[in-house]
């Protein structure tokens, strides 16, 4: 079987990932509000989800406040639909 995937065998960052394979884009306090998440850990995951390539980070301001938005890429939708397969494997394995 598979291994499953370091990146996303994360509570938190499959979260993220799964909140935006059903939005593509989401802005941080909406995360940080369906992951009832610290925004310390919110932002050390996010980080590492970009380092893989999973999401695209874009910062910007809006009327003089910090606005953060993750996107989700190819690469990371990919490796969302692995993981999923990954587990199914493990729960329905062929004998």
């Amino acid at each position: 079987m598979e291994q499953l995937d370091p990146v996303l065998h994360s509570q938190l960052r499959l979260a993220i990932i799964s909140l935006l394979v059903k939005h593509e884009k989401l802005d941080f306090s909406y995360l940080k509000k369906q992951t009832e998440s610290s925004s310390g850990n919110l932002s050390v995951q996010i980080k590492k989800l970009e380092d893989a390539g999973y999401i695209e980070v874009k910062k910007r301001f809006k009327n003089n406040y910090p606005q953060t938005s993750c996107l989700l890429t190819e690469k990371g939708l990919s490796a969302f639909e692995q993981y999923v397969a990954s587990i199914n494997a493990y729960l329905n394995p062929e004998d």
